[in-house]
């Protein structure tokens, strides 16, 4: 990946994180870091004036690096994604008597694209569309490839005090700063991070700590994992000001018990670039996505302590069939198709990436939820 453009951490975002080393003492828990690598103001990885999403990787052409993605997300692989994702949200606008959609983080723009175009064809009046986005050159290419929805959408920068609507986050969770906790000859660490001594970048380092994963890992062999007090924070934040309305989330992860099984031992941080997948957040700082699996459910505890109910909760496969992807695919042309299969093949994302939903007052029965809903194992 040496031969990518910008491989090298930029000084500004060096300083920041060297700043913040030195008012912590020499040492920031990774969520700090974390927070620093993705959203430092035009600096971040998400800060940064970079093609982040897309089926294409960097190349090279007459020996020099083409600008590619780091990337993919379902949108992006097949328009069948949020084609059939308008279905379940076009029934939650209805049964929640609410005229708003809600996306936090929209990406290239395309899922919303995608959503806007299919409701349009329903014949029905569109709802308002609002976009939360914490990146401005994000928001730039949403605003060109949302042109022809200037009427319905608008962007804004934090979530309001009260809103409502359906929320929609597609690869959101993930991308929300995680603590690291690690398990050594017997006792518990925070990891973090710290300068390198030579000056070259930054180390691990740990620290003991009284934090604890929210279950017990058997055995005692050494543990790495993480816990998600920002994303669980977010989703409280969240119930508190939606006063009526829905959400789902769709993201990579697992119930708690999987998420925790004593033979997960390495953690689920793991980075992109250039649709090259490494382990190491502490290189190319800046320059690559930092995520982390979500823990289902934390995310669904956290909801129903703040007063949401829980929807379902089922594969994406699952979700995408009960919401009636297979007459969608059956319409396609054959390289549509293909391309489709990625969202439903089991060792593709239709396993790993799961659905949750939620709702502001009683459950009701989502169309996404219908089949193979696994809520009673989170």
């Amino acid at each position: 990946m040496n031969d990518l453009p910008d491989d090298e951490v930029s000084p500004g975002l060096r300083r920041i994180i060297g700043d913040a080393l030195a008012a912590a003492g020499g040492w920031l828990g990774f969520d700090a870091f974390m927070a620093r690598a993705l959203y430092a103001p035009g600096l971040g990885y998400y800060a940064r004036d970079s093609l982040k999403f897309g089926s294409l990787p960097y190349r090279q052409q007459d020996g020099r690096a083409v600008a590619g993605s780091d990337f993919v997300t379902a949108p992006e692989i097949s328009p069948l994604f949020g084609q059939t994702l308008a279905s379940q949200l076009a029934q939650a606008l209805h049964q929640t008597q609410t005229n708003t959609l809600w996306e936090f983080g929209a990406g290239s723009g395309a899922l919303a694209q995608q959503l806007l175009s299919s409701l349009q064809a329903l014949g029905q009046p569109l709802p308002q569309y609002r976009i939360i986005e914490l990146s401005a050159t994000l928001r730039a290419r949403q605003q060109a490839r949302l042109a022809a929805f200037a009427d319905q959408v608008q962007w804004v920068d934090a979530l309001p005090e009260q809103l409502a609507g359906v929320v929609l986050g597609n690869e959101l969770l993930d991308a929300m700063p995680v603590q690291l906790l690690a398990r050594v000859n017997g006792s518990w660490f925070e990891r973090g991070v710290a300068a390198d001594p030579d000056g070259a970048g930054w180390v691990w380092q740990d620290r003991p700590t009284a934090l604890r994963p929210p279950v017990d890992i058997p055995g005692e062999h050494d543990y790495l994992t993480e816990i998600h007090p920002q994303a669980e924070a977010f989703i409280r934040t969240l119930a508190e000001r939606l006063v009526a309305g829905a959400a789902f989330f769709i993201d990579y992860g697992f119930p708690e018990h999987e998420y925790y099984h004593p033979q997960r031992h390495m953690g689920t941080v793991m980075c992109h670039r250039a649709h090259q997948a490494d382990p190491d957040p502490l290189v190319l700082v800046g320059h690559k996505d930092i995520t982390a699996h979500v823990n289902f459910t934390g995310i669904a505890l956290a909801a129903q302590d703040a007063g949401l109910a829980v929807l379902g909760y089922c594969s994406q496969a699952r979700f995408l069939i009960n919401c009636g992807i297979g007459p969608r695919l059956d319409a396609a042309p054959l390289a549509q198709r293909a391309q489709a299969q990625h969202l439903l093949l089991e060792h593709e994302m239709g396993e790993l990436f799961k659905v949750i939903g939620l709702c502001r007052g009683e459950p009701w029965d989502a169309l996404g939820f219908t089949q193979g809903d696994r809520t009673h194992t989170l």
